[in-house]
């Protein structure tokens, strides 16, 4: 290819990937849906998208190499310790029950089916066991299912990908290993595979633990060394044996999420942004090497494996998985109707696939295509269904929203109260154990404890969370904490004004919108309750109390709509209006 063909064919495969994740983000749907058909278009209309050409021989290492850093970025927020009780049931069946069923099931129909080899089959069988949160993430925030629901699925999707990732390397060296050997000699080189993999992983855990613990880099020094490290270690096991980089890289993953002894920035943007970054890449690249000749004799076979792995084997997983746990039958149902296939799927479709048809293994030029049929099906059918599904169910979340609350003083208390009187579900999280045992004393439910690292850390405590306000008496963390959290719940995140004269260390520059007046700082609200003021819920249709001032308005249909520094909500019929009003109360608020 040209030089001006190079330039074109990169800046389209960019333009698109992330055009196509800002269309998908405006419309609310996963960005597959988008991105599988758009990337296949291309393919076929524009010559110079062809990562194939443009990249020749590099293509597959590369997109073994992304693989690996989307794998690491899927193990570091595996922290099995944060599942409890039945949900943990549930989720630990689910990956290995699914795993094992899913893969045994789909080899099974894929051979006769696809009229691939039982190396091939076994291998395809391999790659649809996972999910992905970047495809049941987006899905579940359009359907928006009971909290347990989402939680079980946000978990599954999160553990899936890099188990997943690790079963196709370790079945794809096993096929390897087969074909042409003994099965001494197969075994031998099957186990030096997950060796090498292991032991890349073990350096790579070693390495990062000198960058972070001796070196201590900060956030962008240290976003790039963990890159850096996770592409040197996987290039090298790569370089040792094909694909081993994986599972060096998921050893890696998981051991900076789980031990004690790592100190890695909370906040990851640079990584997150790379990643998301190289999940559109991937997609448009993998979809269009997919050519409508490959697609020629697979896509009906593909229909009816995608057909079986849908009505049979899904419902058969969650069913098994849910056994004597508390779930109803309709949440075991809506989970037994979630099961998309994503990136991870694709990415080791494609690089598998690459692998064993160089190896002569019968069938496996299918296994991408007959993957990328299986990919559009069930992203389009879950997501054309999936909420009517949960309707149909009755397990959609109420609409009403569900504020957090961070502070702990008795006028946050009283505020807390009265949105859950106006029938809000509250949570409320504070730092000094007196003012979390007065949210207690209150009846209003407390948040865990690591409330930031929770939201950070990839677990799920903060689902269903519809926007936050921090009402602490420290400016600068409620700025801080509010630009920390920002993208990590659904909805906004507002924080208290900072006085005009503040000298700290951000505020009042940054960190969430503003709440209230601009007037009503905490020192404000502090001063008016010595003075017997109170936070009240009344009918919005009543005349407020002369010098009160209006805080949030609760919708008649959940809604929670506060008062900013730049809006104020204007009051409907039904609506209950909460007020910090003079003389509300006695000598004692009720949070005392």
């Amino acid at each position: 290819m040209t030089t001006n063909q190079v330039l074109i064919g990169v800046g389209l495969i960019l333009v698109l990937a992330v055009g196509s994740q800002i269309l998908a983000g405006r419309l609310r749907i996963p960005a597959l849906i988008v991105l599988l058909p758009v990337g296949f278009a291309a393919g076929v209309l524009i010559d110079e998208v062809d990562p194939e050409k443009l990249l020749g021989p590099a293509f597959s290492p590369l997109v073994s190499l992304a693989v690996a850093v989307i794998l690491y970025d899927a193990a570091l927020g595996l922290e099995p310790a944060r599942l409890k009780g039945h949900t943990r049931r549930v989720v630990v069946r689910l990956i290995w029950i699914g795993v094992l069923v899913t893969g045994l099931l789909g080899a099974l129909l894929a051979a006769p089916v696809l009229g691939m080899s039982r190396q091939a089959a076994v291998m395809i069988g391999a790659i649809l066991v996972v999910s992905g949160p970047t495809v049941v993430g987006p899905l579940l925030g359009f359907v928006r299912p009971k909290d347990r629901l989402q939680r079980i699925l946000i978990w599954e999707g999160s553990l899936i990908d890099p188990v997943g990732g690790v079963v196709g390397a370790l079945v794809y060296h096993g096929v390897v290993a087969s074909s042409g050997h003994h099965v001494g000699s197969g075994t031998a080189l099957f186990l030096a595979s997950v060796g090498i993999g292991a032991a890349g992983g073990a350096v790579g855990t070693a390495l990062l633990w000198v960058l972070f613990r001796v070196l201590r880099l900060g956030e962008v020094l240290g976003t790039t060394a963990q890159l850096a490290a996770v592409i040197g270690v996987a290039a090298l096991c790569d370089v040792l044996r094909d694909d081993t980089g994986l599972i060096a890289a998921v050893v890696m993953g998981l051991a900076v999420a789980n031990l004690p002894s790592f100190d890695v920035p909370a906040r990851r943007p640079f990584f997150e942004a790379l990643v998301s970054l190289i999940l559109g890449l991937l997609f448009i690249s993998i979809s269009a090497t997919v050519t409508p000749h490959s697609l020629r004799h697979v896509w009906l076979p593909a229909l009816g494996l995608a057909a079986f792995l849908v009505l049979v084997v899904r419902p058969l997983v969650a069913a098994v998985s849910t056994l004597g746990t508390d779930l109803t039958r309709e949440e075991r149902g809506f989970i037994g109707w979630m099961a998309p296939r994503g990136i991870v799927a694709a990415a080791t479709a494609s690089t598998f696939s690459a692998g064993l048809v160089a190896k002569g293994i019968g069938g496996a030029a299918k296994i991408l295509p007959a993957t990328f049929v299986v990919i559009v099906a069930t992203v389009t059918l879950y997501g054309l269904t999936a909420s009517r599904v949960a309707r149909r169910l009755g397990v959609v979340r109420p609409s009403r929203s569900r504020p957090l609350l961070v502070g702990g003083d008795r006028w946050v208390v009283d505020l807390g109260v009265a949105l859950k009187s106006a029938g809000l579900e509250v949570l409320m999280w504070a730092g000094e154990e007196e003012q979390r045992e007065r949210i207690r004393r209150a009846g209003v439910e407390l948040a865990p404890g690591e409330l930031l690292g929770a939201a950070t850390g990839g677990g799920a405590e903060l689902e269903g969370i519809t926007a936050v306000y921090f009402l602490t008496a420290e400016d600068d963390f409620n700025a801080l904490a509010a630009a920390l959290l920002r993208g990590s719940v659904e909805g906004a995140v507002h924080r208290l004004s900072a006085p005009a004269d503040s000298h700290g260390v951000v505020a009042p520059f940054i960190g969430g919108e503003v709440l209230f007046d601009p007037d009503l700082t905490w020192q404000t609200f502090a001063r008016r309750y010595e003075e017997g003021a109170a936070v009240l819920g009344r009918p919005a249709g009543d005349a407020l109390l002369p010098g009160s001032d209006l805080l949030f308005l609760v919708r008649r249909d959940g809604r929670l709509d506060p008062v900013t520094e730049g809006s104020t909500p204007l009051p409907r019929p039904g609506d209950t209006a909460v007020l910090l009003a003079p003389g509300g109360r006695g000598s004692e608020s009720p949070a005392q």
